[in-house]
């Protein structure tokens, strides 16, 4: 008999595993760990993620993990999406070695994302008859050796002053763009650079690059892209499961083949969902979990909880329309006992929230203590996500800031 997971058992795998039924222990590289990677496309997601899983966390303790013990690390990763992912081993096994997911992270997703980053770059110099691929490569080494001469840290401006093709122009019919940035997230894909800190809050998208070389005490392994894809997937299982095949391919960014491929060389069970989907657990986690006591989060937007499945209607519910921006991405969400029940938002002074169905009167006020929880963490610098959903934009608009 096929065993089954139903939904309820699934959302107390995701309150325990993700550190929303209890706070975390340990520092961020431990809630890293917990979702196996932070997404970092919008630099406030890490923190508030960090934060709703770790309420003791401060921001300053987030960045002595990020720029100081170095125990977590920013890299363009799984989706061609930045995340934040652990350098240590800690809670992790397998093929990482002394990096930790941030190796596996490398081997299994970044550097095939450098590789087609790169030919699509290159397609483009030709088109506009900029350059070839001989000329990128020499673009790439010049700005190495430019990040040497400074230190091994300097600003993208700094870079195309000291590298003038780094300045160069492409032209299409849509607009025009110079190729720095492109040229900075290949030679971070490719594992040669990263982002420090930020060049003003813990908000700010602008950062100062340096050597990944000289930013961690030892390089990533080189490792086999097939035994690192079979690790990560391990992990992802292990945090995420069960799910379907397809959620993993989603998650990853990796062709069916390579997804198939990565899952068979694991000891798994498949289970029938409630959806009636086939998921996948890990053979030795089989299990039921217990069912956490009552809990509440607010979420960032791009929580990796959030980004952790393809598929979302067993936590989602019918509220996408409302929390997703046109192109996927999701806003701020309000979580009570593994479901999205509404969406929040930041204005000065204080957090906004809004439900999309009912709940009990304890839950409300769980809801509003743990808004004024987060808007006296966030303290006063201003969160505006990157992506805006209509439930957000709504609440920003409608709501007359207090004071």
């Amino acid at each position: 008999m096929t065993l089954h997971i139903g939904d309820a058992q699934r959302r107390a795998r995701l309150a325990w595993r993700h550190g929303l039924a209890t706070p975390t222990g340990g520092g961020p590289e431990h809630v890293a760990a917990d979702v196996v990677a932070l997404h970092a496309t919008d630099p406030a997601t890490v923190y508030l993620s960090v934060a709703a899983r770790q309420p003791t966390t401060t921001t300053a303790g987030i960045d002595d993990a990020l720029y100081t013990r170095r125990s977590v690390l920013r890299m363009l990763g799984m989706r061609r999406t930045m995340f934040v992912v652990p350098t240590s081993t800690a809670g992790n096994v397998g093929t990482a070695g002394t990096a930790g997911t941030a190796g596996l992270v490398q081997a299994a997703a970044s550097a095939a994302v450098a590789v087609e980053q790169r030919r699509l770059l290159v397609k483009h110099l030709q088109q506009c008859g900029a350059g070839d691929a001989a000329w990128l490569t020499d673009v790439e080494t010049a700005t190495i050796a430019a990040l040497h001469a400074r230190g091994g840290a300097a600003t993208a401006t700094q870079l195309s002053t000291d590298v003038p093709r780094l300045r160069t122009e492409l032209t299409f019919p849509q607009g025009s763009q110079y190729i720095t940035s492109r040229v900075l997230l290949l030679l971070a894909a490719q594992g040669n650079i990263v982002r420090g800190r930020p060049n003003g809050t813990w908000t700010s998208s602008q950062y100062t690059w340096h050597l990944l070389d000289t930013w961690l005490p030892q390089p990533l392994p080189d490792l086999d892209p097939a035994a690192a894809r079979i690790d990560l997937a391990r992990l992802w299982l292990t945090r995420y499961g069960p799910g379907t095949v397809n959620d993993l391919k989603w998650w990853t960014g990796w062709t069916l083949t390579h997804t198939r491929a990565a899952l068979a060389a694991l000891p798994t069970v498949t289970v029938t969902l409630d959806d009636g989907n086939t998921g996948i657990v890990l053979a030795d986690d089989t299990d039921d979990v217990p069912q956490p006591p009552p809990w509440v989060a607010l979420l960032p937007a791009l929580d990796p909880t959030m980004m952790g499945w393809a598929t979302r209607d067993w936590y989602l519910g019918p509220h996408a329309p409302a929390l997703f921006d046109r192109t996927g991405n999701p806003g701020p969400t309000v979580w009570a006992d593994g479901r999205v029940v509404g969406g929040w938002a930041h204005l000065p002074g204080h957090i906004t929230t809004e439900l999309l169905e009912p709940v009990d009167t304890t839950t409300r006020r769980t809801v509003d203590d743990t808004a004024e929880q987060l808007t006296a963490w966030i303290g006063d610098v201003r969160i505006t996500p990157r992506f805006r959903t209509p439930l957000e934009r709504r609440l920003t608009e409608s709501v007359t800031p207090r004071g």
